[in-house]
């Protein structure tokens, strides 16, 4: 489609969103300051005050009650900032020694750094009272935080008699800016959080709630002549050390416990070639991840579970790789021997791109009712690739590829997106991707061994006389093509925003043959549109019970490429902020979705499935209702389809979460999910899964943390049309002790195991166990 030249040129000439009052001038200080909770330095009588006293939530720009100022000052190689906080009430503050990142609830103050200023990317970074560190990104493009990203910086706390006071410096050397010697112009906030029966979000600025965009209010600050990165050069070597042991229960004997020691060297350099632009490399590189992830009971579920990356080479400038579309999800990547990886922002050039081989090969297969994973034993190389042209702050265009290969097997991937903030209340997102891919025949001998279906590759090619016999998946359909295939997605996004209300619609469309494998992409076929809208009522303080209600509602409709339907739904919801920082949600769902397919070696919807109609009922519940405590609970019933069977039954589904501070060092976190299914009055399956962690926090440097996690699953088998297992059982434990000096010098030491029981086991039967030991160090050149 081509537009008249004017109006492109009055797209790129729409005024930028005005940002906060005046720039605001840092000083230069040459002295420097010991980081120890006390602010007796004379350096600090001549840094610039900030006075913190603007509540922008829950309520919009109302005078805080209670005092805190910032002192900030810049001595060329760091930021520094004082935080005196009054608080009338002392013995309420929240506070609890943690790992770094754990301490969301807790009184909170910091700053948000657009290091750029060109409102794309926003550094966070908070403290609480005993100087417990948490940062993270905000991601503008994905309107996504991540507290994934650990810098290294410092920081150090201490209560007193009338609140608190907090000391923090952070390097320059951590943060991405424009070089040169002149005076430098970031964008900066400083914020409070005060938690009692209300968790206000106190600002040194003002904030319009109309705006979504909040990094964009965020105040020019101007200083920073000096600031430089020096070298900016960090070697980290590591070492892994343990020892395994497995073996295989399922035979009668129970096998004897097979060993496997490791004792594997590596080394992580990061180079700063320029405070733009940064070169991560890793060799031989510990890629395991040392805490375990949050238990996921994924009964009853067709599509591909999604688990958060948490290995530091991936995590560095994970942003600058983020698109609308997941299309590089690096936890594809699972055993490399080595990877490369480059990322600046120089002027309106934002780059990134990373090199890495991997020992095993883990891939999405993705259909339109259901997704699974294929992991093949050759080795694959791994590339991706972004590019981001800013032309002004509020549009950019974009460009990324991805690219793997195994063998014979290979998927490319092609994709232009762009964001435009046409004004500060409307926001429009595109983008295109293109994809070719060969399958070997390595992914379809997998597929049909992983199923047992040693007819599978011939039902591919006939239709099956009888369709209750034909035992094909959908996945082998979608990789049984020899020849390349290629495919195109798209999709666009508006939204309007206004304080009391916001509308929004977005359309995606992938194509059949279109695949994604380094991103996370586990649906295709499919074209999807929705559109929905809020509404909002505001409480006032000391006045209402509440200070905010929200009324929701969406309508979607989702087709496969022929144009056959695959679901329509409605679903609104009502939900509240209250007293004792309670959030509470009533959801309403009516779906019509389609089963599974008849006959399996046909890819058709219409005559091929049965339109189910789905109805749900949803409750959320949260509070926090005295210092260190929180409680959820989420409650929904409503029928639902039996994937297992191809028909319709009712499903509850109960998840109540306690997490408790017994007093400032332990913690105790329970979650448990509760799952249940019945069909035409009889049970179908009972799930229970357990997950609980009980941590002791020595210090703000080190802590033992015990974590179980329990699963139990009871089918009843005369209510399936195929054999299942009865009865099973999982039980896994790790007991973990861990000493940061900072995220990048660590010590880990821990012991893990895993076992289950089913039909053929009277008891649970361990069948792996581990001992392991980790240790790094940052060297800073």
């Amino acid at each position: 489609m081509k537009y008249p030249l004017a109006l492109c040129a009055a797209l790129l000439s729409t005024p930028a969103i005005a940002k906060t009052d005046t720039t605001l001038e840092i000083p230069f200080l040459s002295d420097s300051v010991v980081i120890d909770g006390n602010i007796n330095e004379s350096v600090w009588q001549q840094a610039k005050r900030i006075e913190i006293n603007n509540i922008t939530w829950p309520y919009e720009n109302m005078p805080a009650k209670e005092q805190a100022y910032a002192l900030v000052y810049e001595d060329g190689e760091s930021l520094n900032v004082a935080y005196v906080v009054s608080d009338s009430n002392p013995n309420a503050i929240r506070a609890f020694y943690r790992d770094r990142d754990k301490n969301w609830s807790d009184d909170l103050v910091g700053l948000k750094i657009d290091s750029y200023n060109n409102e794309k990317l926003a550094y966070q970074f908070f403290i609480n009272p005993l100087g417990v560190q948490m940062d993270s990104i905000e991601n503008v493009l994905t309107g996504q935080e991540s507290d994934a990203w650990d810098g290294i910086w410092h920081s150090s706390g201490q209560l007193t008699e009338t609140g608190y006071v907090v000391e923090i410096s952070i390097p320059f050397r951590i943060l991405n800016f424009e070089q040169g010697n002149n005076s430098k112009k970031m964008a900066m906030e400083f914020v409070r959080f005060l938690p009692r029966n209300e968790r206000l979000r106190i600002s040194s600025i003002k904030i319009d709630h109309a705006n979504s965009c909040w990094v964009c209010q965020m105040q020019t600050v101007s200083g920073f002549e000096q600031a430089e990165q020096g070298n900016n050069l960090t070697l980290v070597p590591t070492i892994v050390a343990g020892r395994s042991e497995s073996r295989d229960v399922s035979v009668a004997p129970i096998e004897d416990w097979q060993a496997d020691n490791t004792l594997e060297p590596g080394l992580d350099l990061k180079w700063g070639i320029t405070p733009e632009v940064t070169l991560t490399a890793t060799i031989n590189p510990d890629f395991s991840q040392v805490e375990a992830d949050v238990a996921q009971l994924g009964i009853n579920n067709s599509f591909t579970l999604f688990f958060p990356e948490k290995r530091a080479f991936f995590l560095e400038n994970t942003d600058y790789f983020s698109t609308p579309w997941n299309l590089i999800y690096t936890r594809n990547v699972a055993e490399p021997d080595a990877g490369v990886k480059l990322t600046g922002s120089v002027g309106s050039h934002t780059f990134g791109s990373f090199i890495a081989n991997d020992n095993q090969s883990n891939v999405i297969i993705p259909g339109n009712l259901g997704s699974t994973v294929v992991s093949l034993e050759s080795k694959s190389n791994n590339v991706a690739a972004r590019y981001r042209y800013d032309f002004t702050n509020d549009f950019s265009i974009a460009a990324t590829t991805t690219a793997r290969s195994a063998d014979d097997y290979y998927n490319y991937v092609s994709s232009l997106d762009s964001k435009y903030r046409l004004t500060e209340n409307d926001t429009f997102i595109a983008q295109l991707a293109m994809s070719r891919t060969k399958y070997s025949d390595e992914f379809r001998d997998s597929i049909c061994d992983a199923d047992n279906l040693s007819t599978c590759k011939q039902q591919a090619r006939i239709q099956c006389e009888n369709e209750q016999d034909c035992q094909i998946s959908e996945q082998y359909l979608r990789v049984s093509a020899e020849e390349a295939i290629d495919d195109i997605a798209y999709k666009f996004s508006y939204e309007h925003n206004e304080k009391y209300w916001s509308l929004f619609a977005r359309y995606d469309n992938l194509g059949e043959d279109f695949r994604g494998d380094l991103g996370f992409m586990n649906q295709v076929d499919f074209n999807k549109f929705v559109s929905g809208g809020r509404y909002r009522w505001y409480g006032e303080q000391g006045v209402n019970w509440y200070n905010r209600i929200e009324f929701y509602s969406d309508w979607d409709i989702s087709h496969n490429a022929n144009g056959e339907l695959l679901e329509k739904e409605v679903q609104a919801d009502l939900s509240f902020n209250g007293p004792l920082q309670s959030y509470g949600k009533i959801e309403l769902l009516q779906r019509d979705r389609v089963g599974l397919r008849h006959n399996k070696a046909r890819l058709d919807i219409d005559g091929n499935t049965t339109l189910f109609n789905e109805n749900l009922v949803g409750v959320y519940l949260e509070f926090k209702p005295i210092s260190g405590m929180f409680a959820s609970l989420y409650a929904n019933t409503g029928n639902h389809i039996d994937l297992a069977n191809n028909r319709l039954g009712d499903k509850t589904r109960i998840r109540p979460v306690l997490n408790m501070n017994l007093n400032r060092h332990i913690e105790l976190r329970l979650r448990h999910t509760y799952e249940a299914m019945d069909v035409d009055g009889t049970d179908l399956f009972t799930a229970n899964l357990t997950d609980a962690r009980l941590s002791y926090q020595f210090n703000n440097r080190s802590f033992v943390r015990l974590a179980v996690i329990y699963r139990d699953i009871e089918r009843n088998p005369n209510n399936y049309i195929d054999d299942v297992t009865a009865h099973y059982k999982g039980f896994s434990t790790q007991l973990l002790y861990s000493y940061k000096v900072n995220p990048q010098t660590v010590f880990f030491a821990g012991y893990s195991d895993n076992g289950y029981q089913d039909d053929d086991l009277s008891k649970i039967e361990k069948t792996d166990r581990s001992v392991f030991m980790k240790m790094s160090y940052a060297w800073m050149l």
